[in-house]
């Protein structure tokens, strides 16, 4: 088996490892455009969401997953409650066929940035730029943005400004890379800490295969090895890093923003600088965030807890391990967390953990109903999910049928699967 294989499995024939891939189609080539209702189309609002990038090149990186829905402000009540801006789309006007949504991800190994980051900027920076610029809300000055960022994340600023730099000093680039008031975005996704014979921390991330940038980054920013799966650039949607410390998170369920910054920072700050969950608990306190989300955190010593973060509010910490789409056990907004099952999917893994399923049997019932999704086109399908095992310091990417896995000092990879859904 050759090197960029030996972590792949498969047993359908959906999935390839491949040191090269082509360039993907724009993100609406695939859409069967004879389905859709053109009577009940926003134009106004739809206009201001269709920010794409074009195929770019790291050799060939895609531009896969940075083109983002901007969502308008007032689209769902509620936020008011909070003194936030609402935001939440309701995607259920949008109906498609079953079809086949092919992805490619990308294995990248970099310990401080340098030309594979550069790349992956180079490729993903003119949609990222149209998403930060036109979303909703106001983008903050840089000199605000980084002044937030040396108050509530110091640690990070030297690895802010090496990128900065890798961008050529351009000032938008610099903004966005602090996170901080970046546009509003919400995946649906699921999670659950196990202990026992073995601590894992396992996820299914739940959205828009368009918009996922799909990248499962390998950094030693600072000094500390962290491994996740990537987002805006240089964030995480959740990780692990060589301490032991594994951290996910999932839509809190609560409409609107505020002044605060995006969570992909957040779980990249929390690998970054906490060893235990006791301090990513600490610095989880009066740390501001954007949206409100569940961030449910565990160590090697088995220590685990769940944290909701919304604007405007004191973090509250529950002794939890599981998180889907709402506060706590009882949805705030018990319409929006209909929509997306969000209450069923928490009893199934409260039902897990109450009956003490073992590391590999939680990573297998994400793969089925009710957490596994495939309604892509309504933003609410299983993208990947992801299964660290933070003693054996790897994390496993699994699909139906096809197992990818991936350590801190694995090399460069890619893995070309299909997703199949609605």
């Amino acid at each position: 088996m050759t090197e960029s294989a030996k972590n792949v499995s498969r047993n359908d024939g959906s999935a390839r490892s491949a040191g090269t891939t082509t360039a993907v189609p724009t993100a609406w080539a695939g859409v069967d455009w004879a389905a859709i209702d053109w009577a009940r189309v926003d134009w106004v609002r739809a206009s201001a969401r269709l920010a794409t990038g074009s195929p770019g090149a790291w050799g060939d990186l895609p531009t896969r997953g940075a083109r983002r829905r901007t969502p308008a402000a007032g689209d769902v009540g509620g936020a008011e409650d909070h003194g936030t801006e609402a935001f939440e789309t309701d995607w259920s006007t949008w109906q498609a066929p079953a079809r086949a949504y092919p992805v490619t991800v990308y294995g990248i190994h970099e310990a401080t940035p340098g030309p594979r980051w550069k790349a992956l900027f180079d490729a993903t920076w003119p949609a990222y730029r149209s998403w930060y610029l036109t979303g909703p809300g106001t983008r903050p000055s840089l000199e605000e943005a980084r002044g937030r960022l040396e108050e509530h994340m110091p640690e990070l600023v030297p690895t802010w400004r090496e990128l900065v730099a890798q961008t050529g000093g351009d000032g938008d680039a610099a903004r966005f890379l602090t996170m901080w008031n970046l546009p509003a975005f919400a995946p649906a996704c699921s999670q659950l800490a196990t202990v026992g014979e073995e601590t894992s921390l396992t996820r299914n991330y739940d959205y828009v295969p368009e918009l996922w940038e799909a990248t499962v980054y390998s950094s030693e920013f600072n000094g500390r090895k962290v491994i996740g799966t990537g987002d805006c650039l240089w964030g995480l949607l959740d990780g692990m890093n060589d301490a032991g410390l594994a951290v996910s998170l999932t839509f809190g369920g609560r409409p609107g923003s505020g002044p605060g910054f995006a969570i992909p920072l957040v779980v990249r700050y929390l690998l970054e600088v906490a060893e235990t969950a006791a301090q990513a608990r600490k610095l989880l306190r009066g740390l501001p965030v954007s949206m409100s989300y569940n961030i449910t955190v565990v160590d090697v010593s088995g220590e685990r807890f769940t944290a909701f973060v919304a604007p405007g509010q004191d973090t509250e910490f529950f002794d939890a391990c599981t998180a889907t789409n709402h506060r706590g056990k009882t949805p705030e907004y018990p319409q929006k967390a209909a929509q997306f099952h969000s209450v069923k999917r928490l009893e199934f893994l409260d039902a897990s953990a109450e009956q003490g399923v073992s590391a590999a049997e939680a990573r297998d019932s994400f793969l089925r109903d009710p957490l596994h999704q495939d309604h892509y086109s309504a933003g609410f399908g299983t993208l990947f999910t992801a299964h660290y095992r933070p003693d054996l310091g790897t994390v496993e990417y699994v699909w139906p049928g096809v197992s990818w896995t991936r350590g801190f000092d694995d090399p460069d990879d890619t893995l070309e699967l299909v997703l199949e859904g609605r």
